[in-house]
């Protein structure tokens, strides 16, 4: 019989495989080829243990082991299977993994929860396919609304609708899963930091996540030809983008205290090496551990634009995704520190720079958190590695706590 850490090296393993970069990072976008197959793989797993799979019209998925009590509200447990462009192995799927692994030391220890335990596989975390990101778990929680939902598009203009139904999904199922139903949700995921690991600590348990807030700027201009265009007479989008984007890094600065802002996606239209662009889309990232902070950027940023908006030039921004900081429940965070002394697993207490879905249940329903180790502080990657025996700890811990919070016997 294999080990829990065997059997987490290969479920990491296959599904790193459902990449469609293969040799250059997992690229696995919302209703992708890939997602299929790895959804294809997570249900049969889910199956092996006994537990009653479905999907919902958002395309997460669920596993439910029953409890005794009738429709008492579930203990749930995952992280998403999405992933950016080129990143890593262990974002998301080392959540689905633990997971797992802890159902199946119910199913092997024949335990019989009295609130259910279910395993959770989110979509869309990211946002690499359709904008805001947090797709999965913002839609459950009604954060997302069904015709926000149906608005949505990629950048090729294919809906989400459209999407689901190519790997044969089906969006008109119920989307919203109501609090009552929720008794709880744990989450373990990787630091993508290096606080960890330079401590050699093997469990972070998370206090709060930053609040973030998410933009997408167009910026119009007037389309002409590379050579015939005198410069005087030009209203570049591209120039206009540029200069916009350079000064972004300074607002972040004066805010100070931990505040970032990046542009991590920027396209260009018509995107022709002779042509000036007409059009330019890009996005802006704003984090903080303070409220205030992240509507200050906002803010400014908003005035920067205004400022820039003359000799040709229109600038137009939407807020795709905005969520506060969060501070996760004490009563769970007791719990897992509880159970590492009692496993003898040293832990730190920290905050998170990243988002993850568990802010947005933190919302409706009790959360704990947990990070592991990230191998020299790298994620989105391709290098992204977290060692097996650290997830294999965050599966004894929850475990442990999901015993507690399912009553089981």
């Amino acid at each position: 019989m294999k080990t829990i850490q065997e059997r987490i090296e290969e479920h990491i393993h296959t599904i790193s495989e459902f990449t469609a970069t293969p040799g250059n990072g997992t690229t696995r976008l919302t209703y992708s080829q890939e997602d299929l197959k790895t959804r294809n793989y997570i249900k049969e797993k889910m199956k092996e243990l006994g537990l009653e799979v479905r999907e919902d019209g958002l395309g997460n998925i669920f596993g439910k082991l029953e409890g005794t009590l009738k429709d008492g509200p579930s203990v749930l447990i995952g992280s998403h299977f999405d992933s950016v462009p080129n990143g890593g192995a262990y974002d998301g799927p080392a959540g689905v993994v633990t997971a797992l692994e802890v159902a199946s030391l119910f199913v092997e220890n024949q335990l019989k929860p009295k609130y259910p335990l279910e395993v959770v596989a989110l979509i869309e975390e990211e946002g690499a396919r359709f904008a805001g990101g947090l797709m999965g778990s913002r839609g459950m929680v009604g954060a997302l609304s069904e015709e926000e939902f149906y608005r949505l598009k990629d950048k090729e203009g294919i809906s989400t609708v459209d999407a689901m139904k190519a790997i044969g999904l089906d969006p008109t199922r119920p989307k919203t899963r109501y609090p009552k139903t929720m008794k709880a949700f744990l989450e373990l995921h990787i630091e993508q930091g290096p606080f960890l690991e330079e401590r050699d600590i093997p469990v972070g348990i998370v206090d709060a996540i930053v609040g973030l807030a998410q933009l997408e700027v167009t910026v119009e201009g007037k389309a002409g030809h590379a050579g015939t265009t005198p410069m005087d007479r030009r209203a570049d989008a591209l120039v206009k983008a540029a200069e916009l984007i350079a000064q972004l890094p300074k607002l972040a600065v004066e805010e100070g205290e931990g505040t970032v802002i990046t542009t991590g996606r920027l396209n260009v239209f018509p995107n022709g090496a002779n042509v000036i662009p007409d059009r330019v889309v890009f996005s802006i990232d704003i984090r903080s551990g303070k409220e205030e902070h992240v509507q200050n950027v906002i803010k400014k940023v908003k005035d920067l634009l205004d400022c820039n908006r003359k000799n040709g030039i229109e600038i137009s921004v939407e807020q795709s995704l905005y969520m506060e900081p969060k501070l996760l429940d004490e009563g769970i965070k007791e719990m897992i520190k509880e159970t590492c002394n009692a496993l003898n697993l040293e832990y730190l207490s920290m905050n998170s720079g990243a988002g993850h879905d568990a802010m947005v249940l933190s919302d409706v329903t009790n959360v704990g958190l947990i990070f592991i180790p990230s191998k020299d502080g790298l994620s989105h990657c391709p290098e992204e590695w977290s060692d097996v025996r650290h997830i294999a700890n965050g599966v004894q811990i929850y475990f442990e706590v999901a015993k507690r919070l399912t009553e089981a016997e």
